[in-house]
């Protein structure tokens, strides 16, 4: 495809961006919506059990077909991969090896096999779209589909308005990523403007209907943050990576030093020092941990495993019925041990740091709003590599959108010469 101009209001795709989008609109839009309207027992038990609906049998194995075949025909253009895309597949793999010792092998081949095909069809045809494809412009239409979709579609639940999610939580992380992509299109002239400011209004919308206080506040916060990291970055020339480690190395000696943490703020805001009974979740979460620190109980292989799992056998009371520790990173030490939260923590820091490859200050900022909302979020809900989960899928598509700008221009092309050539030096976009 020629080029466009970032100014202008239509939206610029190829074929293998499509494929990608497609998948991010399964994650966001098709397979919760479908879920919905199915009240069937048998999606019911495959919900509570945590095994994949019949939609993610279907639709997640046809698009990793479409994935790989286009990898294959165009396997020349996939010879280079940036650093962090290595470290997500260092991550990815060591999550495969667990299934040889998992609690139960053939729960954790299942959702890692779904895992690895759902990855697949995001980040193979995502390389090989062309520099021009928008995919985050793309990504901002899934979203913004599913927003009208909730609000129209929507439905109310015991506990709260939920749209056509799983529940109101669902609907309040959703919302968050909605505004925050909403908000990016308001930095654009003429119709993405607009149609910016009627989806903005639709997320703050969605947000007070979940009444998740939660995504409301990391919705305002992810993208401050991000302007302070940019101004840092901008001063400093540091990239992002150094700025949020010193961030966390300042706030872990400033807690320690005054006794003062997320678990005192939050006696603070809403009078509640559990978190809404997640420190007694985590209590377990790490009682657990300490039974198998170093490599974990297996991908996906402790919470929804059956009557005889660990998770509920020896988990006190209502813990019991949890499906997970609603912490990303107690669940990654959980199922992988520390060795899995060292390969996680990798690929979060390689992809922030190549985020500095990412000369649009417009991009740089939205990107690196998402990925610390996700960051955030995985404080109290757990979302790294867990099934299809929206935030996840969006923060692979950034981690694959920032390998983009990493990668030499000239790799969408190769020429034929080009294969007995000796590589150039790397110079980052």
């Amino acid at each position: 495809m020629g080029e466009h101009s970032t100014e202008s209001s239509g939206l610029s795709l190829d074929r293998y961006a499509v494929v990608t989008l497609f998948a991010c609109a399964y994650a966001v839009v098709i397979g919760p919506f479908l879920l919905s309207g199915d009240p069937s027992p048998s999606t019911a038990m495959d919900i509570q059990n945590g095994a994949p609906s019949l939609v993610s049998r279907i639709f997640v194995p046809a698009i990793a077909a479409v994935a790989v075949v286009m990898a294959i025909q165009n396997h020349d253009r996939l010879r280079r991969w940036p650093s962090h895309l290595v470290c997500l597949l260092a991550y990815v793999t060591f999550a495969g090896a667990s299934i040889l010792w998992a609690f139960r092998p053939e729960a954790s081949f299942v959702r890692f096999a779904q895992q690895v095909m759902l990855l697949s069809s995001i980040v193979l045809p995502a390389m090989l779209a062309t520099r021009t494809a928008d995919l985050m412009r793309g990504v901002f239409l899934c979203f913004a589909a599913g927003a009208v979709l909730n609000v129209v579609f929507g439905y109310q639940t015991p506990i709260g308005y939920a749209g056509y999610l799983p529940g109101k939580n669902a609907l309040g992380q959703f919302s968050g990523m909605a505004l925050l992509l909403a908000i990016h299109e308001l930095l654009y002239p003429g119709f993405r403007r607009l149609f910016g400011i009627v989806i903005v209004g639709v997320a703050f919308l969605l947000l007070s209907w979940s009444d998740s206080k939660t995504a409301f506040a990391l919705a305002l916060v992810s993208p401050m943050l991000a302007g302070l990291v940019l101004l840092f970055t901008k001063i400093t020339r540091a990239s992002p990576a150094i700025a949020i480690m010193t961030a966390l190395i300042l706030y872990v000696g400033l807690s320690s030093f005054y006794d003062f943490d997320a678990i005192n703020i939050s006696n603070v805001l809403y009078n509640d020092p559990t978190l809404t009974g997640r420190t007694h979740i985590w209590n377990f979460a790490f009682s657990e941990i300490a039974q198998r620190p170093v490599l974990g109980w297996g991908y996906q292989s402790f919470w929804l495993v059956g009557s005889d799992a660990p998770s509920v056998v020896e988990a006190p009371g209502w813990v019991a019925n949890m499906p997970n520790a609603h912490n990303g990173y107690f669940d990654t030490i959980l199922e992988l041990g520390y060795v899995g939260l060292g390969l996680l923590m990798l690929f979060i820091f390689t992809t922030l740091h190549r985020l500095a490859c990412v000369a649009d200050l417009r991009k740089f900022w939205l990107l690196l709003s998402i990925a610390l909302y996700v960051i955030l979020y995985n404080g109290l809900e757990t979302i790294w590599m867990h099934a299809s989960e929206p935030l996840w899928v969006v923060f692979v598509i950034v981690a694959v959108e920032i390998g983009r700008h990493a990668q030499p221009a000239a790799a969408e092309m190769p020429m034929p010469a080009q294969r007995f050539a000796p590589s150039g030096p790397y110079r980052p976009s």
